[in-house]
């Protein structure tokens, strides 16, 4: 069995949660000598499909007309559109609609949590669907001086100054507005969000924030990825990510697999992996500023049961999880 690993518009999605997703599955395959290819003109058995675009589902329809197998990555849902792009909370019924095409066309779906496998049901979509979450690479993320080093050289940081850090796309729904309230109220620690959006596809009101209308002790970093980001996962105070919905948080995990103490949002995506003795959880900008202030005191040392969690989601567990399921689509 050999399965492509198809992502359309790579370079426009590369910064994405999709775009690292991807390359966890490489590597997922790669440490289980799963054999495959991410050439569409290569031989393989089964696609796992990672994006939704036109040529997406021409690949689907010619593979499946010569009999191949399509599995259908269900990275997205409606409810995790919504308030990102411009107009997307206008135009979100549709493009739930169009996400329903793929899923009820492909022979299956992998999500990568209970919670996401819900709501994709609840469209409607009577195709199979198997739960397997973006695992982490736990060599990657573990402490390292070197990569600390770089991080606070980059930014400046000095031996006692306090740094919270988070990760994401410039969204509403990554709770950044909450981001830079909580920042206001502990201005004497340094917050930095790493991650970018264009600027033109965001609302207006984000777009402000990201520009000009936040405090000085918050930098809006752009997207940084290698030693600096890995340097802040395990060199910051703590891990923040007010985000208000998620399929799972690929950050999330990076946060964990560093060891790092980490400040959630208590949605529901987390529900059935991670509890308030992995994390701490708030639901507002008052919850959040007495989390982060409990973790800064000393007060909260969860980072060893995060880590816990992490080991389960591993890459090389992701590698067999993976194999496993394709191997039962191949038999439907």
């Amino acid at each position: 069995m050999k399965v492509l690993l198809y992502l359309e518009a790579e370079n426009y999605l590369k910064k994405s949660g999709i775009g690292r997703a991807i390359k966890h599955q490489q590597k997922a395959l790669a440490t289980v000598n799963q054999s495959y290819t991410t050439d569409i003109n290569d031989s393989y058995d089964l696609i796992h499909m990672n994006t939704y675009g036109y040529k997406s589902w021409q690949l689907m329809k010619k593979a499946q007309k010569q009999g191949k197998k399509v599995i259908m990555h269900g990275h997205s849902t409606e409810e995790d559109f919504r308030n990102s792009f411009i107009f997307s909370n206008l135009i979100s019924p549709l493009f739930r609609w169009y996400l329903c095409q793929f899923y009820k066309k492909a022979d299956a779906i992998i999500t990568p949590t209970e919670y996401s496998k819900k709501l994709i049901e609840n469209y409607g979509i009577k195709t199979p669907i198997f739960v397997c979450s973006n695992g982490i690479d736990l060599k990657r993320y573990g402490k390292n001086p070197q990569k600390e080093v770089a991080f606070r050289d980059y930014f400046n940081i000095q031996p006692n100054d306090k740094v919270v850090m988070c990760a994401g796309l410039y969204f509403k729904r990554k709770g950044i507005e909450d981001f830079v309230k909580v920042a206001e109220e502990l201005s004497d620690v340094h917050f930095i969000w790493f991650g970018e959006t264009n600027k033109w596809v965001i609302p207006h009101s984000v777009r402000k924030i990201v520009t000009k209308n936040h405090p000085k002790n918050v930098t809006f970093a752009g997207y940084i990825k290698g030693d600096v980001f890995e340097g802040a996962m395990t060199g910051s105070d703590a891990f923040f990510f007010p985000s208000k919905e998620e399929t799972e948080g690929i950050v999330v995990l990076e946060a964990l697999a560093s060891k790092q103490q980490t400040i959630l949002r208590d949605i529901p995506v987390y529900q059935g992996w991670l509890t308030d003795n992995e994390v701490e959880f708030a639901i507002d900008v008052k919850g959040f500023v007495q989390a982060i202030q409990k973790v800064l005191d000393g007060k909260s040392h969860k980072e060893t049961q995060g880590y816990k969690v992490a080991e389960t989601r591993s890459i090389e567990k992701i590698g067999q999880r993976l194999v496993s399921i394709y191997e039962k689509v191949m038999a439907l």
